[in-house]
């Protein structure tokens, strides 16, 4: 029954907010305890050495060294966006041939730890001392280098990182191009268009909107797996270079700091890069509104949100029968 004032009118409700004691209890405990933890290691922590931390966090050698990590993180991760778009179309391709090398190939770098991989790209020259061109099967050799002159520590880093991070890669471009709508395969088939066109020109670009929010958290942690190149071995990236510095200091607890506060500053640049790149591939999203009686609105993609149409007085919106 509703309850009516002096002009005959419904009183307005007032709507009392649901109070929460409890939620605000525990988020005061997690502030308390977050503050604890700070002054006690700014004040009571002997160990951290903060003017340590200070002294070398825009040290020339570390500075150097992030400057190393990032040349590897872009390094490999070019490498491993093309390689793993190739992989992905191969394994969408109708060819079977394609199909199972890029089935063997995911199978083998997503199926053994990044660490071995690094450790045998590390072996390369010990495997194979001497890189040559010539003729197969025959004595003939035109060109020759030893492994070692040919390729150095760094790109033997870039490339065990890329290789495996394509094999990832590759199931993120896959999907992406999954959640393409069939129907668009199918129409640039009708216009004429090649497998290899509607590849290019249709699927990979409207995949996009889907395949780079995992790109970039790929990108923050291929910035972290570089720490592991010292497997190769390679000894001029953050990580280790902080490492050398510490075992000559014997205090290991603020190196380890001041990189992990260039790890957190690049991975906080890398996540805002992030952020407007995924607004400007979801440009094309549209949530438009199809009428009443319709509670939640159809998303279409490249669509415009255009006004509902009205019948005009003495016409049948009903279909017409002949």
């Amino acid at each position: 029954m509703e309850t009516t004032g002096s002009s005959g009118q419904p009183e307005r409700i007032v709507a009392i907010p649901l109070r929460h004691p409890v939620r605000n209890v525990v988020a005061v405990v997690i502030i308390l305890i977050v503050v604890l933890f700070v002054v006690d290691a700014a004040f009571f922590r002997p160990a951290y050495d903060w003017p340590a931390v200070g002294k070398y966090i825009f040290d020339v050698r570390v500075s150097q060294a992030a400057l190393v990590t990032i040349e590897l993180t872009v390094l490999a991760m070019v490498g491993a966006i093309v390689l793993g778009t190739l992989l992905a179309v191969m394994r969408l391709s109708p060819n079977p041939v394609l199909k199972s090398v890029a089935w063997a190939y995911l199978w083998i770098f997503r199926g053994t730890p990044v660490y071995v991989q690094l450790v045998f790209w590390g072996l390369l020259a010990t495997i194979y001392k001497t890189i040559s061109v010539g003729v197969p099967f025959s004595s003939d050799v035109l060109f020759s280098w030893t492994t070692q002159d040919a390729i150095s520590v760094f790109w033997l880093a870039v490339i065990g990182l890329a290789l495996n991070e394509a094999a990832y890669m590759a199931e993120i471009v896959r999907a992406g191009m999954l959640s393409v709508d069939p129907g668009q395969s199918e129409a640039s088939t009708a216009l004429g268009m090649s497998w290899s066109q509607t590849m290019r020109r249709i699927i990979i670009p409207q995949s996009m909107r889907v395949i780079i929010p995992p790109t970039g958290n790929e990108v923050i942690s291929m910035l972290k797996t570089t720490s592991l190149v010292t497997a190769v071995p390679l000894s001029t990236e953050l990580y280790t270079r902080t490492r050398d510095i510490s075992a000559e200091t014997f205090n290991p607890i603020p190196l380890l700091i001041v990189a992990s506060i260039w790890y957190l500053f690049f991975t906080s640049l890398l996540m805002v890069g992030q952020y407007f790149l995924e607004r400007r591939f979801a440009r094309g999203s549209r949530f438009v509104d199809v009428g009443p009686g319709q509670e939640n609105p159809t998303v279409l993609v490249g669509a415009t949100p255009t006004a509902p149409v009205e019948a005009q007085p003495g016409t049948s919106t009903e279909g017409r029968s002949s």
